[in-house]
C-alpha cells in the first residue's frame, strides 16, 4: 500500500483542482492521499468524490498555519471537523491576515525593483479562498523576474526576506489543542526543513508532545536530508509518536516534489485512523 498524507491542490497554493489530484495519485500508484490545503478544507469533497470514481482512499486533512517566535510553523491536521467554530474563526483569520499583507508586500518589490500588480497575482490564485506568497510567486515568475517559487521565495519572500511582511499566525501549542478539539490528529510538517531545526529543535518538539499531546511527527519530506529523517524518525520512536512520509505536492508549483516521492508506512497510516477514530 502507497500512502502519501501531504498534498495541495488549486484551492490553497497547488495547480491541480482536487479532482485532477486524485487522478493524479492514482496515475502515480497511490492507494491514499491526503489533501492538506492550508488553512481551508473548501476542497475536500471534491477530493473524496473523485477518490471513490478512482479507487483512492482520501483522507481529510488541512495544513494550519503557525508560528513559534514570530517564524512560521506548519501543522498537519487530520480528521478535523470542518464546522468545529474556534478553529474556523481561527483560519479565517489567518487567511484574512495572508490576504491583508499583499499590498504591502507588493510595495517593497516594487522598491527593489520588481514589480508586479495586484491584477497579476489575483489571476495566480485560482479557487483558493485567500492570497499566499506562493500565489505571488507565481506572479514573479510569470512576469519573468524569477525562474520559479524558489527562487522567488530564496530572493525576496521567505521569513525575513526583504520582501517579506508579517501576518497573524497560531501559535503552534494553540494549534494542536484547536485541531484535538475539533476532534484531529496533529502532525508537524517539514519541522527540520529549510533551516526550522533551530526553531524546532528535538526538545521544543518533546515539549509539544508532553504538553500539548502532539500525535507525529513529518520524516520522510523533501526537504529533510539523511541526517535529518534519521534523527527525526528516531525521535518519534523515542516519544512514541507517528513519524509519517509525504511528497508534500503542489503541481507545478513545486520541483522535485512528485506525488509518492516520499510514502508513510502502512502501521503508521493504520494508527492515524486510529486516533483519528479515538478523537471523534
Amino acid at each position: 500500500m502507497r500512502i502519501d498524507l501531504h498534498t495541495h491542490s488549486n484551492v490553497s497554493d497547488g495547480t491541480d483542482t482536487p479532482a485532477e489530484l486524485v487522478v493524479a495519485a492514482h496515475e502515480a500508484g497511490l492507494d491514499v492521499v491526503a489533501l492538506t490545503d492550508h488553512d481551508t478544507f473548501d476542497g475536500l469533497d471534491r477530493a473524496v468524490a473523485a477518490g471513490r470514481e478512482h479507487g483512492v482512499e482520501v483522507v481529510r486533512g488541512m495544513e494550519l498555519s503557525c508560528s513559534r517566535q514570530g517564524q512560521s510553523v506548519h501543522l498537519l491536521a487530520y480528521g478535523a471537523d470542518p464546522d468545529a467554530a474556534v478553529l474556523a474563526e481561527e483560519m479565517t483569520k489567518v487567511r484574512e491576515g495572508r490576504t491583508g499583507r499583499l499590498r504591502p508586500v507588493l510595495d517593497l518589490l516594487a522598491g527593489l525593483g520588481v514589480p508586479v500588480s495586484e491584477e497579476e497575482v489575483l489571476a495566480q490564485v485560482g479557487s483558493s479562498p485567500s492570497v499566499g506568497r506562493p500565489h505571488i510567486a507565481d506572479a514573479l515568475v510569470a512576469a519573468g523576474w524569477v525562474a520559479d517559487r524558489t527562487e522567488a521565495f530564496d530572493r525576496f519572500l521567505a521569513d525575513g526576506g526583504p520582501a517579506h511582511v508579517g501576518r497573524y499566525a497560531i501559535e503552534i501549542g494553540h494549534g494542536i489543542d484547536l485541531v484535538h478539539a475539533a476532534g484531529g490528529v496533529a502532525v508537524i510538517a517539514h519541522p527540520w526543513g529549510r533551516g526550522r531545526a533551530e526553531l524546532l529543535p528535538a526538545a521544543f518538539l518533546t515539549e509539544l508532545v508532553e504538553q500539548h499531546g502532539l500525535d507525529g511527527i513529518e520524516v520522510d519530506h523533501q526537504d529533510h536530508d539523511a541526517e535529518a529523517r534519521a534523527g527525526l524518525r528516531a525521535l518519534a520512536d523515542r516519544l512514541g509518536v507517528l513519524g509519517t512520509g509525504s511528497s508534500d505536492y503542489h503541481g507545478t508549483g513545486k520541483t522535485d516534489h512528485d506525488l509518492g516521492v516520499n510514502t508513510t508506512r502502512p502501521e503508521v497510516y493504520d494508527e492515524l485512523r486510529l486516533r483519528i477514530r479515538v478523537a471523534v
